[in-house]
């Protein structure tokens, strides 16, 4: 099993066998259930003509409809509040100590333990859920009721306790505590009890009537002993595949963490790095586990792209200086007013790049697309041939390149009318203010557009290659650029001066296409990998179904 979520499913697959009788034999020489159920009312019955109890209230048998399906011979379906006191109470000396367990002692995990606090039973008495050594106890409040947060009370200060109101308590009689909690545990009474669950929003509860009424499936109490031991084996054995599978994810990681390490640290060896990338590149597939991985691996290939280590160079490609002389002829063509210059800062990462190439400010490759407002009253037009964008629509683009739809368009008359500049097709846009900066959007316009006053962008040369372009400011974590603590914003004279460097067209040609294919390479082992993960998954719930199909006995006699 490759992933944490196999594990999880078979930690549950195990407990739903447990509770309908498919996961240890059934012996026909064990006392039957239903004997059980006798031996359980008499105690009851003593119980309360001695006094320790009240009359228990007469609870409704369950009717055909509610049973869910065939139990095996011997089993009997009843009711928690059958098998035992619902809603306890001690009586103790107000000096004696006792344990105090607050919600967050409450484990979910199965087998788990609850810690708990000494207090004198005095302070602890009132206000609080009462139970005592070998109670049972159901978290009742979402969310640890949907977590399976139910424990068995042992060990405790003078046999008894109290703690958060928010558990449903039973004291079982005759039957063994911790196969009552296989049955809490149980994805199958955890499910059906969500949609039962009153209350408002965060602060629901499941109600007492769902956990005392719910239809109980009993083994016989030999059984119950035989399942209990025959599941704490099988999770023993969940714990260890877990640890083994940790330990190799652990080791995969620092594997894959070390080979993607050595390509992005500057190495002046050439052939040795070279070596290295060929390695990683050839093996990455089969070091890969996880999604995550391959996120790093796409921020690995961006990073050798901007630093001239994905191809080789040509020396026969015209140098970037020459470039930068074209770029500048475009810019001055269209100049209205005088430009300031502009002076790189420079990168240590950037220090040595590659011949042919040129270390500029970002700004030299393009001129800013700034964004203006967008009054209200001019909202809501889908008709025009300019979009009118906003940072939420380069949530519709998902993780596209292009914006290709738009909330909002705008005709020539709107945009003198709300003096909004029309950005030309191909430039790259993004976030410039508040929490949106984080999210890294970048995003290319396929038609001429404006934007908004929480947008920036860059309209690229058109001697530039926009492909190129854009995998240049995807690597650009703009978030170290911003400045503000209330509301961060972006400075374009800050960002006009980040150091970038510059290759030859014929290079950035390359390199885009280089990543490209790469792209295909990332987007092909992330699909293996859900495609992994959902087959496992099926033959897990396959094997499941079959399991607890009523129709299929697995040879075991069973009964109505």
């Amino acid at each position: 099993m490759r992933s944490p979520e196999s594990v999880q499913r078979l930690r549950r697959f195990i407990l739903d066998l447990a509770v309908r009788g498919k996961l240890v034999p059934q012996d026909p020489e064990d006392e039957p259930a239903a004997e059980l159920l006798k031996r359980i009312a008499k105690e009851k019955a003593r119980l309360v003509k001695v006094g320790e109890i009240r009359k228990q209230k007469t609870i409704p048998p369950l009717t055909e409809d509610e049973l869910p399906s065939a139990l095996p011979t011997n089993w009997q379906w009843t009711q928690i509040a059958e098998i035992g006191l619902v809603s306890p109470r001690n009586e103790a000396a107000d000096d004696l100590p006792a344990s105090f367990i607050p919600m967050p002692m409450i484990p979910a995990d199965y087998g788990a333990t609850c810690s708990h606090e000494v207090r004198q039973w005095g302070d602890i008495k009132k206000g609080y859920t009462h139970f005592a050594e070998g109670d049972v106890g159901l978290a009742k409040i979402t969310p640890c009721f949907q977590n399976g947060k139910s424990v068995v009370f042992r060990n405790l200060t003078g046999g008894l306790g109290s703690g958060t109101t928010e558990l449903h308590i039973v004291r079982p009689l005759f039957v063994e505590p911790d196969f009552i909690i296989l049955f809490l545990k149980c994805p199958d009474f955890i499910e059906t009890g969500i949609p039962k669950m009153t209350g408002t929003a965060g602060q629901k509860r499941v109600p007492a009537e769902y956990f005392a009424r719910s239809p109980f499936p009993l083994p016989p109490l030999a059984e119950q002993n035989r399942i209990v031991a025959k599941v704490d084996e099988l999770m023993g054995l969940c714990d260890r595949l877990e640890a083994e599978q940790t330990e190799r994810e652990t080791t995969r990681t620092r594997l894959t963490a070390a080979s993607l390490t050595r390509l992005t640290a500057p190495d002046p060896d050439e052939a040795t790095f070279r070596e290295h990338a060929a390695f990683a590149l050839d093996n990455f597939a089969s070091l890969t586990a996880r999604p995550e991985q391959v996120k790093a691996l796409r921020r690995t290939i961006l990073n050798l792209a901007v630093r001239g280590k994905l191809v080789p160079q040509d020396p026969e490609d015209e140098p970037a200086a020459e470039l930068l002389k074209r770029i500048a002829k475009e810019k001055a063509r269209g100049r209205r007013r005088k430009q300031v210059d502009i002076q790189t800062e420079s990168a240590k990462e950037l220090e040595d790049v590659p011949a042919n190439w040129s270390l500029v400010p970002l700004i030299t490759l393009g001129s800013w697309a700034v964004g203006s407002g967008f009054p209200k009253n001019e909202q809501g037009s889908t008709d025009g041939p300019y979009f009118f964008l906003k940072v939420s629509d380069m949530n519709l683009a998902g993780n596209a390149k292009f914006i290709t739809t738009a909330n909002n368009c705008i005709d020539e008359a709107a945009a003198k009318r709300i003096r909004a500049k029309i950005h030309p097709t191909g430039t790259i846009i993004f976030p410039k203010i508040g929490g949106a900066i984080a999210t890294n959007k970048r995003r290319i316009l396929t038609k001429d557009s404006a934007i908004d006053n929480n947008c920036l962008g860059i309209t690229f040369s058109s001697e530039v290659n926009i492909e190129w372009a854009y995998l240049l400011l995807t690597t650009l974590d703009f978030t170290q650029y911003q400045a503000g603590t209330a509301v961060p914003a972006l400075s374009q004279g800050t960002l006009a001066k980040i150091p970038v460097g510059l290759p030859p067209v014929a290079e950035q040609n390359r390199i885009a296409s280089r990543v490209n294919e790469l792209e295909v390479l990332c987007n092909q082992m992330e699909r293996n990998l859900n495609i992994g993960d959902e087959v496992q998954g099926r033959a897990v719930s396959a094997l499941l179904h079959k399991a607890l199909d009523p129709r299929e006995t697995l040879g075991m006699d069973m009964k109505d």
